[in-house]
């Protein structure tokens, strides 16, 4: 398996080193999330068990997101429990699974896990897809091409090309592309409708700001979506049914909570192109393609990390390349109240570049100066 040198683990940095250290959260990759009183629930939600694909009216307000059949979706415990029952379900010791790398660490790690073998394809110098690297690590025990579109962090889309590239790739090895779709705002574009080789996950964690509620899903082929419901009956039973109502409410007013983020991204994007054009000499930009946080490439000379946690001590939380697989940038999250986005940009600013470290003064024979007095140099 391919490693990144540098890498540090998300769990660790968001969990144990930033909690509590952070009064402007500019790290995470979801909108502003929702309020309870914001959703209703009718009188009366009797709190049984529900169901193992989730309760009826969700998987038909998901399956309508793609234009699809109830069938072929899964109601699960956010997107990353869905991830991990396509993985389950679908890989046995051996397998080749092929992924890319920055992105999200569950893709290398818990398929590793399972006893794969677990390739990490680059993306081109512009973060584009590269289809051709893919295919020239595919083997014959190739089972799972997963890809993240648009992806995080780089905030880049699979162009159309590249998505019939890694969809005939995946064709001609009789395996599968399963495709994190959490940032895609119209799944109608989605090309698992129709297929039999592609897996969509998504959830209302990210765009629609809900990550709280704990829904997710995913949308396939029925054969994968039995397999996959069999796991997560055999770990979770279902999910509440209390959430799964909330969420058909929040996709009831699915335009509105459409509106809402495009209008709040609109305008933290504005602030982060501006921060980026000031400081063009320490970051560059990587335009994103409508998800909520964009990728800047530090070119400093310093690594992600150490920026990051220099920010962290002035309140501000971003997210280190390190933590994705990457070392040459961090994430900056702008679904942001304007006034928030605007005080951590303020902060970030003066600390984007590292102050030199400046060396003693020494006398003659090294150390210190024995012409000054004590505790002066």
């Amino acid at each position: 398996m391919t490693t990144t040198t540098g890498e540090y683990p998300m769990q660790k940095w968001v969990f144990e080193d930033a909690a509590g250290r952070f009064d402007i959260d500019l790290g995470d990759s979801n909108m502003l999330p929702g309020r309870l009183d914001q959703l209703s629930v009718p009188p009366g939600l009797e709190l049984d068990y529900g169901h193992d694909r989730g309760i009826g009216a969700l998987r038909d307000r998901v399956a309508d997101l793609y234009g699809g059949d109830s069938a072929s979706v899964l109601i699960t415990q956010g997107a990353q429990q869905a991830l991990y029952l396509v993985y389950a379900s679908l890989l046995s010791p051996g397998a080749q699974v092929i992924v890319y790398r920055p992105g999200w660490q569950q893709s290398w790690d818990i398929t590793a896990d399972l006893g794969c073998r677990v390739d990490c394809a680059p993306y081109r110098d512009d973060l584009t897809f590269d289809v051709e690297a893919a295919a020239a690590l595919a083997g014959p025990g190739l089972r799972l091409i997963v890809a993240n579109s648009p992806c995080n962090p780089t905030g880049r889309r699979i162009a159309d090309s590249d998505l019939k590239g890694l969809l005939a790739l995946a064709e001609r090895h009789d395996a599968y592309l399963l495709l994190d779709e959490e940032y895609a705002l119209d799944l109608r574009d989605s090309p698992t409708v129709g297929s039999d080789r592609v897996i969509s996950v998504s959830s209302l964690s990210k765009v629609y700001g809900f990550p709280g509620l704990r829904v997710g899903w995913l949308y396939g082929p029925p054969e994968v979506v039995e397999g996959c419901a069999r796991r997560k009956f055999l770990s979770t039973i279902a999910n509440s049914v209390l959430c799964e109502t909330l969420a058909c409410d929040v996709l009831d007013h699915r335009d509105h909570y459409l509106r809402r983020y495009t209008e709040i991204t609109r305008q933290g994007l504005d602030l982060v192109r501006e921060f980026a054009r000031r400081n063009a000499d320490a970051v560059e930009l990587v335009e994103p393609e409508d998800t909520p946080f964009a990728w800047l490439r530090l070119t400093t000379g310093e690594q992600p990390l150490a920026l990051c946690r220099r920010v962290l001590d002035a309140g501000v939380l971003l997210m280190p390349g390190e933590t994705l697989g990457a070392s040459d940038g961090f994430r900056i999250c702008f679904a942001r109240d304007p006034g928030a986005m605007t005080e951590g940009l303020r902060r970030l600013e003066p600390l984007l570049r590292p102050t030199p470290q400046v060396p003693p003064s020494t006398g003659p024979h090294g150390g210190r100066n024995s012409n000054l007095p004590n505790g002066v140099l």
